[in-house]
């Protein structure tokens, strides 16, 4: 059985991407801006040209997707016109950095390709493996500008930056490691200020003697809680059912989970992005998954566009890392963490910890997601979880739900 929190898009409702009249006008904007500038093309966006140019198939896929509109929404204000245009609007964010605010666009690659994942060419395209190569060369120049300095403009002081009062209230910069003297709060980079860490004792890792007690491994909003996983299962149909052979990459661990359960939570663009072991254990296997980036679940039909969350789907076939860790507590036995990325929102860091052998506390740091977070999945053998006690607290100067924090009680252990 699966329970969900929320019925609707997660990435709007976890800050990524504005309401649908917000994102318009600053697709308006944005394409205003790169008509005037006329910059050069970057080298990769030259590359994505000439393959658009020289393989059929992916040019089928680009030019159907821009001429096809989703049947579910008034798209009179089409913001793609043709293959040229696309490649200019995506060229000019690779010299851009997220900024602040209810209606910003966190995830502009993403804006930018929104209506087209939900067309039916876009349905195929982005599941389609040399277009995915293509557009992890994308984001990867997107990260190499992020980890820049220059990505430091928007630690700034006006309404759009991530040092307003507004932005310092609903990220809580006090709880953070930061340098309030310095231009830049000390930050390297935009990737350097996203992946933040917290203050010593800010958040304290649950019953830190109890091996009962396990813990959240991010600062996420509960999306769904699922039993007796199958082994393989449909991932792709409306309910999204997990099926481990594919979410943990044929990893050969799977038989422990089988009849197990399965915890997702998605993270917010405001707030931790580092994931931490759920229980103190022995790192088994950890490695990354290449996968999809804008894939999203055809089975919501003309809803997807929204889209309706996909995060079930999505553990199945976007980039992601698998952690494989065997608790100190038998009763436990092997715990699977499965940090998903999601549009651009894809670049998995596993720590030095994850190493093969390597012990790890409850409430260690294990990695983070390079450039924001998406949806992560504790994945537990059958019969280990007697309760999920999802002490979720309200984020009193933030409309969005409730979080479950990094580190505090997540579940108990079944004993007997």
């Amino acid at each position: 059985m699966t329970t969900q929190s929320n019925p609707s898009d997660v990435r709007r409702q976890a800050g990524w991407l504005p309401e649908q009249d917000a994102l318009e006008q600053w697709l308006a904007g944005h394409r205003e801006q790169v008509e005037a500038d006329g910059a050069e093309l970057h080298p990769v966006i030259a590359e994505f040209q000439r393959l658009i140019a020289t393989d059929p198939v992916v040019r089928m896929y680009v030019e159907r997707m821009i001429e096809e509109v989703p049947k579910n929404r008034d798209y009179s204000k089409r913001h793609l016109t043709d293959t040229d245009q696309l490649l200019r609007l995506m060229n000019a964010v690779l010299t851009m950095a997220p900024e602040f605010g209810d209606q910003a666009v966190t995830l502009p690659l993403g804006a930018i390709l929104d209506w087209t994942m939900g067309t039916t060419t876009g349905f195929a395209a982005y599941r389609d493996r040399t277009v995915n190569t293509m557009l992890k060369k994308i984001l990867t120049a997107w990260c190499e500008f992020l980890n820049s300095e220059d990505s430091r403009y928007v630690l700034n002081e006006s309404p759009t930056g991530w040092k307003s009062p507004a932005a310092q209230q609903a990220i809580g910069i006090d709880q953070y490691e930061h340098d309030p003297d310095d231009p830049y709060w000390g930050f390297a980079s935009w990737n350097d200020f996203f992946t933040r860490t917290f203050k010593p004792g800010a958040r304290p890792v649950a019953s830190p003697e109890d091996d009962s007690v396990i813990v959240s491994a991010c600062e996420s909003t509960p999306y769904g809680i699922s039993t007796d996983v199958q082994r393989q299962d449909q991932f792709w149909i409306k309910s999204q059912p997990y099926s481990l052979q594919d979410m943990l990459a044929d990893d050969e661990s799977v038989d422990e989970f089988v009849g197990g359960t399965v915890y997702q939570a998605f993270l917010s663009a405001t707030n931790y992005h580092r994931w931490h072991s759920p229980v103190a254990g022995t790192v088994v296997r950890a490695f990354l998954v290449e996968g999809t980036y804008y894939s999203e679940a055809d089975s919501e039909g003309a809803a997807a566009i929204e889209p309706m969350n996909s995060q079930g789907y999505l553990a199945h076939v976007a980039a992601r890392a698998v952690i494989i860790i065997d608790a100190d507590d038998p009763a436990i036995g092997l715990v699977a963490l499965v940090a998903v990325g999601m549009s651009e929102v894809s670049s998995c860091v596993l720590g030095e910890v994850t190493a093969p052998g390597s012990h790890v506390s409850k409430g260690e740091e294990l990695g983070y997601f390079q450039f924001g977070g998406s949806t992560h999945c504790l994945v537990f053998r059958p019969g280990v979880i007697a309760d999920f006690t999802l002490q979720a607290i309200p984020q009193p100067h933030d409309p969005k739900p409730p979080l479950v924090l990094v580190r505090s009680k997540l579940a108990t252990v079944k004993r007997g």
